[in-house]
């Protein structure tokens, strides 16, 4: 069995002076609770909000990236950069736990494919098109006013993201693009941390008709623990573990067990 965390947080955290070696309790994640937690790889995520400028969200997450690969050779006897599912099993053959990188938005490659081109030397495997706000590429759940789906950059770069064998992410996209993305794409898609809209309606969410859709493309929608994607009154109650399996048990349903991941 290998276990894989799709979309974690914790490059941010790490910005704010998380030591992923120290195990101090700090957020959810540090070395030793992906250890007993048996988590085999887990892609960390350059996050960067919607309200940065482009120039703002590049730097930010080119100091994102120096974080990662300086704990990488801090932590050199425990962890490891995978680029690929290969280096992923390598690194667990030799006791290692496997960071991948992904970027969540994609305002940091700005209006440039160089600059895709230059994150995927970096090591990064998958980009989720937007955050919470419309950018150069597409549309978001959030807002979705600007191109109504992809933008044509957004178009040329779904062509070049297949071309590198980058992963494309719709996780915050909106429904209109989402739909840009099946229809462009020749490769796979995925959705990195959503839910299933049938249970919980929040618009990060996927309809069935989406899940099934992505699916039959060899797509995978990786189900989130957030609470606001679980239930509509998660301010009333909390979702328990029980919420969690119910989404899992719907995508499963809707798109198959290959389709569906954490």
């Amino acid at each position: 069995m290998f276990v894989l965390d799709s979309h974690c947080d914790t490059p941010t955290q790490m910005m704010r002076g998380l030591d992923l070696g120290a195990g101090s309790g700090c957020g959810h994640v540090d070395i030793d609770k992906l250890k007993r937690g048996g988590v085999d790889a887990s892609f960390f995520a350059l996050y960067t909000s919607a309200e940065l400028a482009p120039d703002e969200s590049t730097r930010y997450t080119l100091e994102m990236l120096g974080k990662i690969y300086d704990a990488l050779d801090t932590y050199k006897d425990s962890i490891a950069l995978a680029t690929s599912p290969a280096e992923a099993l390598r690194n667990k053959d030799r006791g290692l736990i496997s960071i991948f990188i992904g970027m969540e938005n994609g305002s940091p490659i700005q209006k440039s494919l160089s600059l895709l081109r230059m994150y995927y030397r970096f090591g990064v495997r998958y980009m989720t098109l937007t955050h919470n706000g419309d950018n150069e590429i597409a549309d978001a759940a959030a807002e979705g006013r600007r191109w109504h789906g992809l933008s044509p950059f957004g178009r040329e770069v779904i062509e070049e993201m297949n071309r590198l064998g980058m992963i494309v992410d719709v996780a915050h996209v909106s429904d209109d693009t989402f739909y840009d993305v099946i229809k462009c794409s020749k490769a796979p898609v995925v959705s990195t941390h959503s839910c299933c809209r049938a249970l919980a309606s929040h618009p990060r969410n996927m309809t069935d008709d989406m899940i099934r859709s992505m699916a039959d493309k060899g797509g995978v929608i990786q189900i989130n623990f957030y609470p606001a994607f679980l239930s509509d009154s998660y301010q009333e109650r909390m979702p328990s573990v029980s919420d969690i399996a119910d989404h899992i048990d719907h995508a499963v349903k809707v798109g198959g067990i290959d389709h569906f991941g954490i």
